[in-house]
């Protein structure tokens, strides 16, 4: 992209997109990405990103955009257990999804979707991600789980019927067979469990 800068002609930096795990992350870029949370999140009780939310994105590897050395877009991989009908499968669980509002709209987000496709698809036997905005996600190859959720706690298995229909998938080479209307389950964690 070029701008105008005085008469000048000035060309503006390109993405740049980087795979980083959570120890290789700086004080500063930990608060950076914890920033774009809570401004791309808002304050709705609902939606607002929280520390809950915070400690699900960390220990995995994340991968960042930034323009001019600033990130402005965010996403992160973990690794959880999901089970398709009981069967377990290494999932890259993707979480923590934002860029900062001033940039929306420009593609960042779909690069960096695009990066956490690829790990998952290298790395995992499943991708998966909790969302009520599907479009985003389903045009970048995830599709929606048409079976019942639950959680595996101590006391075995409990429904999570309000996640029905809005956890997401990414089927990966190394995809066992899979029934998508099946029973899929996560394991227990404070905060939301998916």
């Amino acid at each position: 992209m070029r701008t105008s800068n005085g008469g000048r002609m000035a060309t503006a930096r390109r993405p740049n997109v980087r795979r980083v795990p959570t120890a290789a992350l700086t004080p500063e870029e930990l608060a950076a990405i914890r920033d774009i949370m809570t401004l791309a999140f808002g304050d709705d009780e609902e939606e607002r990103f929280n520390d809950d939310d915070w400690a699900h994105a960390l220990g995995g590897t994340h991968v960042v955009l930034d323009i001019d050395g600033e990130i402005v877009t965010h996403a992160s991989v973990v690794e959880r257990e999901l089970r398709a009908a009981g069967l377990p499968l290494k999932t890259g669980y993707v979480e923590a999804v934002a860029t900062t509002p001033v940039r929306q709209g420009e593609g960042h987000g779909t690069l960096v979707m695009r990066e956490v496709s690829a790990i998952i698809s290298e790395e995992f036997e499943l991708g998966a991600l909790g969302t009520g905005h599907h479009h985003f996600y389903e045009r970048l190859g995830w599709v929606v789980w048409q079976g019942p959720t639950f959680v595996r706690t101590a006391d075995g298995l409990e429904r999570t019927p309000d996640e029905d229909g809005d956890i997401l998938v990414l089927v990966t080479p190394k995809t066992p067979a899979l029934d998508l209307g099946a029973p899929l389950s996560c394991e227990w964690r404070i905060g939301d469990v998916w």
